[in-house]
């Protein structure tokens, strides 16, 4: 029988083969951390220093006062100030990460799946554990764990009660794929397909495809379509047997109709000359594709076509996001109703810790099956885990959980299952608090989510704060070591959420939030927001209040300096304060006649403390103006040395925003100001390339109306159709933002994958849409904006800026944040 290795800190060092500096040579290790935020168990936890986007090393402090006391370091410097510690000294502390994860998976005779390919892997690999479920006991990759680091931390995951592992591939380079089938080691190889994301890392389609098929050198079995291997000869396809699908050529499956029902799609198609069929519930042709890979897989392993048919008509979708909403009685309401497993738990409770709006967090969690671990064993790491991550309230469902309860050192409640909760749910009373939902599919959590969560508006803003994180590495990339970067949240974060923003962006650790006005800034510490805050449009009413909450004002005025003096305690010294110079911009600012009035009011004066000088560019993503920006930096470098001078000491410089970032790397100085590039948009980059979208507008539709030839459409019978038509009546209006300017065909929305254009005026809370010649249904989804039909196609339609469109979202419409 397989047992589970025991891995010392000195096991480790040995099979790293590095030098150690170890006190403790048999403490045990079990998790291996390269976040220091998502610390579970820190005794028995080992530390990597990577360097990315951000030096590792530089968080080597933040993990010991979390008590993390082992480190993997490739700077021998940071030993000698932790002697209390294990350090383990190597070249490479990714390749070592990479090392620990080959050693391990070599321990298992495991049957392993590898998935690789453009799109749909993740997909692929949720819909073979539903379907092989039954009949194995799987490990997979959590959520999308499938880069050079997530793939070791995914393989460290498996154990010896584990009899399948299903595990995804993702690269953007060459030289990457052969390290991940070394750690993955897959029998069972799946090609999902070959499309055009992460594309910029390869000279060619062929290159990428060729670095991809390396997952599989191994393979005993490769699953493919020929339609995405045409630059590949088939003799050197890797694979000791291959099994190929397609819908347009000969396969061993060949798909010859896909039917579309009400509420799915039925499929037929040739397998060992005979016919075949199985339904999907699903009509969208992405998900089609994914099930056929997933139909050929079932086939591939020697399952029958009516085992394979009975099984893929029961699959159900995949929510690989974590959503964040606006919950009953104030509470935050974190829905990941679709899942339940150690590692998905372990993503979930540190996205539940990035929340700092209320002082009280709840879970709600069902029983977790199939993890190859003996109940007591995971109810006590599960126990372990709520401590560590100081969970207020604990909700069990499910019959075996109540058995456990000593366990848990909080608040406790305990159901046998969904309905039994929801029965006593309005006498568990939740109020304030942010409260993860997280169950198992079968015990339909979504129900629970469903009761604790406000009604929401059909029209939704959809916010990506992954693609946010992505956009912010972005720009960190190409910042000088040591440049800090201010994130800019005024307006409310350009439309897209106060203290839900503010919290990512603290936790991913910019140095400094910056917002419009003083109220803007109360709201954020109120919601646990510690960051420092400069407020950029201080009110002399409002100076009492910016004190108070530990707010720091941008002084752009002799006035408004000496008001501000006033205001101070006399047993305030050194308020922080910024300092904003007029280089150009002609809004707010200290012109330069007005720069020698100001020293003589900051000299030896010890009531504030300047903590920057700054100016705002004027037109940095516009080359016909690059020597009025030249000029702009010119003159702020005067002004700001003419004032270090007096002060005696060197405040914080900063001049350039998202476009002075992208095209002015000179101007980087102390620190940036990162806004709107934050959202994906940066008139300094043609077509805002390398930037990923953020937001997404929808709504749906009301009603469906046929219109007879020559009636009109709406107020003041500014539509016609002199042909007649159809049209649907879609959930959004001016008093959501959606300008009238959008009236009359000059907008459009995203109906069934077609663009269609608006008919007649925008009303206050309905737009009508021209959709004659398609079939559409009540209850059908309309996109305003996405990544396809674009904010910056809206604006320039309308002769605006996306910062309008953004920002004229109205609070009615509800934000829903996800998380993957």
């Amino acid at each position: 029988m397989m047992h589970n290795p025991i891995y010392t800190i000195s096991r480790i060092a040995e099979i790293l083969g590095a030098e150690a500096r170890l006190g403790n040579e048999e403490l045990s290790i079990q998790y291996l951390v390269v976040d220091s935020r998502s610390v579970m168990v820190p005794e028995n936890s080992l530390f990597f220093a990577l360097s990315a986007h951000r030096n590792g090393h530089e968080f080597i402090k933040d993990a010991y006062q979390k008590q993390v006391r082992n480190f993997v370091v490739t700077e021998q410097g940071y030993i000698a100030s932790y002697p209390d510690c294990n350090f383990i000294l190597v070249e490479n502390a990714l390749a070592a990460l990479q090392l620990l994860a080959v050693a391990h998976r070599q321990h298992f005779h495991l049957k392993t799946i590898g998935i690789t390919g453009s799109n749909g892997k993740t997909i692929v690999k949720e819909w073979l554990y539903q379907l092989l479920a039954v009949d194995f006991n799987i490990i997979r990759s959590p959520k999308s764990y499938n880069s050079q680091i997530g793939v070791p931390l995914s393989i460290w995951q498996i154990n010896a009660g584990h009899q399948l592992g299903i595990f995804e591939a993702g690269i953007s380079a060459v030289g990457e794929m052969e390290t991940l089938a070394k750690i993955i080691q897959p029998q069972i190889g799946i090609l999902t397909n070959i499309g055009e994301a992460h594309a910029e890392g390869f000279a060619s389609r062929k290159e990428k495809l060729t670095e991809k098929l390396k997952l599989f050198t191994a393979c005993e079995l490769l699953i493919y379509s020929p339609d995405d291997i045409a630059e590949i000869d088939l003799p050197v396809l890797p694979g000791q047997k291959r099994f190929s699908w397609s819908g347009i050529q000969g396969a061993d499956l060949r798909v010859i109709e896909v039917e579309h029902g009400i509420s799915g799609s039925h499929l037929r198609a040739i397998y060992q000359n005979q016919e075949i069929s199985c339904s999907l519930p699903f009509k969208d042709q992405a998900s089609i594709e994914d099930g056929i890979i997933c139909w050929a897989t079932l086939l591939a392993m020697g399952y029958l076509p009516e085992q394979a048919g009975s099984r893929l008509e029961k699959l159900t979708p995949v929510s690989m996001r974590l959503e964040l909403k606006n919950g009953i009685n104030q509470c935050s309401i974190i829905d990941d109703s679709y899942s339940a497993d150690i590692s998905s738990l372990v993503i979930a409770l540190d996205f539940l810790n990035q929340q700092n709006q209320h002082t009280k967090k709840t879970v709600i969690l069902s029983e977790i099956f199939e993890t190859g671990k003996e109940d007591l064993v995971l109810y006590t790491e599960i126990a372990g885990l709520l401590q560590q991550k100081r969970i207020n309230r604990f909700i069990g469902i499910g019959k075996q959980m109540a058995g456990y309860a000593e366990l848990f050192q909080c608040e406790t409640h305990f159901f046998d299952d969904t309905d039994a909760f929801l029965q006593a749910f309005p006498g568990l009373q939740f109020n304030h608090e942010t409260i993860l939902v997280k169950g198992a599919r079968r015990f339909e959590f979504g129900r629970i989510s469903k009761i604790l969560t406000q009604k929401i508006h059909d029209t939704v803003l959809e916010i990506d704060l992954n693609a946010m994180v992505a956009n912010l590495q972005f720009y960190r990339a190409k910042l000088t070591p040591g440049v800090k970067i201010m994130a800019m949240v005024k307006a409310f974060s350009y439309g897209s959420g106060s203290f839900e923003i503010a919290n990512l962006l603290q936790f991913h650790k910019v140095d400094y939030l910056a917002v419009a006005y003083a109220d803007e800034g109360i709201a954020l510490r109120k919601a646990g927001i510690t960051l420092p805050i400069m407020v950029m449009s201080p009110e002399e009413s409002a100076f009492e209040a910016i004190i108070k909450h530990h707010l720091e004002p941008e002084i752009y005025s002799l006035g408004v300096l000496n008001s501000f003096l006033n205001a101070l305690p006399e047993d305030i010294l050194h308020y922080p304060v910024h300092l904003k110079i007029d280089s150009g911009m002609h809004r707010l600012g200290f012109d330069e006649t007005e720069i020698d009035d100001l020293v003589k009011l900051l000299k030896d004066n010890l009531l504030i403390r300047v903590q920057s000088i700054f100016s705002h560019l004027v037109a940095s993503g516009e080359a016909a103006h690059d020597d009025f920006t030249r000029q702009q930096i010119n003159i702020f470098d005067l002004a700001a040395k003419k004032l270090i001078r007096v002060l005696g000491y060197q405040p914080l410089l900063h001049i350039a925003n998202t476009s002075g970032i992208s095209r002015w790397p000179d101007s980087q100085l102390d620190m940036v100001r990162l806004g709107i590039g934050l959202y994906g948009f940066d008139a300094g980059l043609q077509q805002n390339q390398g930037l990923q979208t953020v937001m997404v507008l929808k709504t749906t539709i009301t009603q469906v109306k046929n219109i007879a030839p020559g009636e009109s459409v709406g107020y003041s019978r500014k539509g016609w159709m002199p042909n007649g038509g159809k049209i649907a009546t879609v959930k959004i209006g001016y008093a959501d933002g959606y300008s009238r300017a959008f009236g009359n065909g000059v907008g459009k929305m995203l109906v069934n994958g077609q663009l269609v254009p608006t008919i007649g005026s925008v009303c206050m809370d309905m737009t009508m849409l021209d959709i004659t010649g398609l079939e559409v249904k009540a209850g059908d989804e309309a996109i305003v904006f996405n990544q396809e039909h674009t904010i910056m196609q809206l604006a320039n339609d309308t002769g605006t800026i996306p910062y309008e469109i953004l920002t004229n979202i109205s609070q009615r419409v509800k934000r829903v944040y996800f998380y993957e």
